[in-house]
């Protein structure tokens, strides 16, 4: 449906809804804004070159970082590949690089800015390359979900924790309250190190923003109840809950999810177990909570890879996260007689990462090449004190 016609129909798009289309930018969002500049085309064939020359030119100046969800044509230019906060933090290893040019979505590229020096300076080639997870909980949603948990005489037992997959703000929210980050292999770490942070037995967590790594934590590993757990609605009065659901709750979960990983189903799981018999059925943690309890393994992004590597010549696995990735180890472990399929049958790129592209690298390392700044991801002294704080927490987590 066109402007046009939206208008004879006496309806107006919502900002959210031409933010999508690309018709709008907000700078506050994790989808970011417009790619400035002329970017070169897709179809030229010497984009491989240009990227090559350019990342040569920069030479000790740059280091690249590629999350393992990146296209090949990208990862194939980073210095290291790794999940959101190994590259963060790989990307504090090298001081010496004065450009840390960012391969992966807006908040990945926040937190390398949080931990890496003031004289180095993060890049992300598309600004406009968001994460619709992140998207789900803004700073302004954070602070009144906390008003309500105040009105219900629940806040003074409540630990914020937050998951990685969170903006700068969201982060800073966390240290400001006594909370920590997590990442999805360290969660249940992280929930016990909050439970702790209180009288047993009355210490409340509230778990931003994935539902599902919140409650799958909870109920897999910490051998909570689903009853123990609440889902806090943004989009509701009161978070859509009474004072006394939030009083009885143990977990308070944010009502957000990852767009690949929710796309999974239990019928995804059965179906492929009748396709393929004695296929191992692997799934990341930001599943849905039936999917988790029907996979044989659960685990984060540098888990799977590692159970993998560890694997039987001849086994079967079914992965259940984000399709270049298990592309990529379908490749890379055929040699050695390993099947590796997608765990749904329909094709399940995550869409903001992909916006990185080799058009957008190579513009990106052209530009700094030539001495020309671009997208540079910058957060301000004070978001970033306190979401240092709660980056910090994590790494003391025992």
């Amino acid at each position: 449906m066109t402007t046009a016609q939206t208008s004879e129909l006496d309806v107006q798009p919502t900002p959210l809804a031409l933010l999508l289309l690309g018709r709008e930018a907000d700078p506050k969002s994790e989808r970011g804004v417009e790619c400035p500049g002329d970017l070169p085309s897709p179809s030229d064939p010497d984009l491989v070159e240009r990227a090559r020359a350019a990342k040569e030119k920069l030479g000790d100046k740059v280091f690249v970082l590629g999350h393992h969800y990146q296209r090949d044509e990208v990862i194939q230019f980073a210095d290291v590949t790794g999940d959101s906060f190994k590259l963060a933090r790989d990307a504090a290893a090298r001081p010496e690089a004065e450009y840390i040019v960012f391969c992966g979505v807006h908040f990945m590229a926040e937190s390398a800015d949080i931990l890496t020096g003031d004289d180095q300076k993060v890049v992300l080639p598309d600004l406009a390359a968001g994460c619709s997870m992140a998207d789900m909980a803004t700073a302004e949603q954070v602070a009144e979900c906390w008003d309500v948990l105040t009105e219900a005489g629940v806040a003074d037992s409540v630990v914020p924790v937050s998951y990685m997959n969170s903006s700068a703000d969201i982060k800073a929210f966390t240290g400001r309250h006594g909370g920590t980050i997590c990442t999805s292999s360290n969660a249940e770490r992280a929930l016990k190190w909050a439970f702790e942070q209180g009288e047993p037995g009355a210490t409340k967590v509230l778990f931003l923003p994935d539902q599902h790594l919140g409650r799958n934590t909870a109920v897999r590993d910490l051998g909570m109840s689903l009853d123990d757990c609440v889902v806090y609605n943004p989009q509701k009065p009161g978070g859509g809950l009474t004072a006394e659901q939030l009083r009885d709750a143990k977990m308070i979960l944010w009502r957000g999810h990852c767009s690949v990983h929710g796309r999974f189903s239990l019928d995804s799981v059965n179906d492929v177990r009748e396709r393929i018999p004695g296929v191992n059925v692997l799934v990341h943690p930001e599943c849905k909570h039936e999917v988790v309890a029907a996979a044989d393994l659960v685990g984060s992004t540098e888990y799977i890879i590692k159970a993998l590597e560890a694997a039987p010549a001849g086994s079967k696995w079914a992965i259940g996260t984000e399709l270049n990735l298990v592309r990529r180890l379908a490749n890379r472990f055929a040699p050695e007689g390993k099947e590796i399929v997608f765990l749904d049958k329909t094709v399940c790129f995550c869409s903001t990462m992909n916006r990185i592209d080799l058009p957008h690298l190579v513009w990106a390392l052209e530009s700094l090449a030539e001495g020309n700044l671009v997208n540079r991801i910058e957060v301000d002294s004070e978001t970033e004190h306190f979401a240092k704080l709660a980056l910090e927490r994590m790494l003391a987590l025992p």
